[in-house]
């Protein structure tokens, strides 16, 4: 497993690029209209590792990229992250985020909703100006599935029913295909072919992309709301049914399962402590971040057509980070 030092020496190596970035995300926000780069400094200040261009930019060395329009790129695939956070954070009527109010808690619904659409529309014709078909499809549809993936999630909401498959297909939608085409972009400004560095760079950002969603929501039951920045136990308040739910139901007897369900339907502190205590009766926190780890593994197997290098082993890293971090 991962060491909060490895991760802190990945980050360490792109230092320079990610400072690069971060310049390049106080650029986006830049407009006429005074609350968007207000709302942009608030979101920029609020933290994130920059993750997602962290991918980005580790799959491009690993191409062999020699470059600097990845800078841009990973600068964009946050753009939209953020756009995707302040619309979700609206859906969710989330009250914090990181352990600060919500920019919508701030400014209200309207505004926030707008500046999310600024945002997707910003990154869009940015992404334009680099007159690269693949790279303007790559982004297109994949923020194209991060909307059905939230429309598919609010309609199984408090849905007991939801399939492990259902799951999946939504938290890849929704976080999995974004990091897969940060990754597949590091492969696209290498080389103008598609061939199987790209697909195998593809494949490995919808793996570890999805691993970290998954993630998330076994830490929704496990972390304290200092270390997640959310409370704990927040999904079921939103009638998310995650995988842990999900293994739980499978797991335990009928009158249980109608308690979860009466839970779920009416959430309360004390059903929140009941779900816990299942949790434990029947391992299936345990069990979920087994099939956590399986996707991770199945993400690093994807790598195993480059070479032994920095690159490779940063990339191996991020992977572990999905359900390395603290609980």
């Amino acid at each position: 497993m991962i060491k909060t030092t490895d991760i802190k020496k990945v980050f360490d190596a792109y230092e320079r690029e990610l400072s690069l970035v971060e310049a390049k995300l106080e650029r986006l926000f830049q407009s006429e209209a005074p609350l968007i780069p207000l709302i942009g400094r608030y979101l920029l200040e609020s933290g994130g590792k920059r993750l997602r261009p962290l991918f980005l930019l580790s799959s491009a060395r690993l191409a062999g990229y020699k470059g600097d329009e990845h800078i841009m790129l990973a600068s964009i695939i946050e753009l939209i992250h953020m756009a995707s956070l302040l619309h979700d954070d609206v859906v969710d009527a989330a009250n914090t985020r990181r352990g600060r109010p919500t920019a919508h808690s701030v400014w209200g619904n309207q505004i926030v909703i707008l500046v999310g659409d600024y945002l997707y529309s910003n990154a869009l014709r940015v992404v334009v100006s680099f007159r690269n078909q693949q790279i303007m499809e790559s982004l297109s549809e994949a923020t194209t599935s991060m909307t059905e993936g939230e429309i598919l999630q609010l309609q199984k909401t408090a849905d007991i029913n939801i399939t492990e498959d259902e799951y999946i297909k939504i938290i890849s939608a929704k976080t999995g295909l974004l990091i897969s085409a940060a990754c597949r972009i590091g492969a696209m400004l290498s080389s103008e072919q598609l061939g199987a560095e790209e697909a195998a760079l593809a494949m490995f950002g919808l793996k570890a992309g999805t691993a970290f969603q998954m993630a998330d929501d076994i830490l929704d039951y496990m972390a304290e709301e200092s270390e997640l920045g959310k409370k704990l136990g927040k999904d079921i308040e939103e009638g998310k049914i995650t995988l842990p739910v999900i293994y739980l139901l499978k797991n335990v007897s009928a009158d249980e399962k109608e308690e979860i369900k009466r839970i779920i339907e009416k959430p309360s502190e004390e059903g929140l402590r009941q779900i816990l205590a299942l949790f434990r009766q029947y391992s299936v926190l345990e069990e979920s971040l087994k099939r956590a780890q399986a996707l991770v593994d199945e993400a690093k197997e994807e790598l195993s057509i480059f070479p032994d290098s920095p690159d490779k082993d940063a990339m191996l890293s991020l992977a572990d980070y999905a359900i390395a971090r603290d609980k």
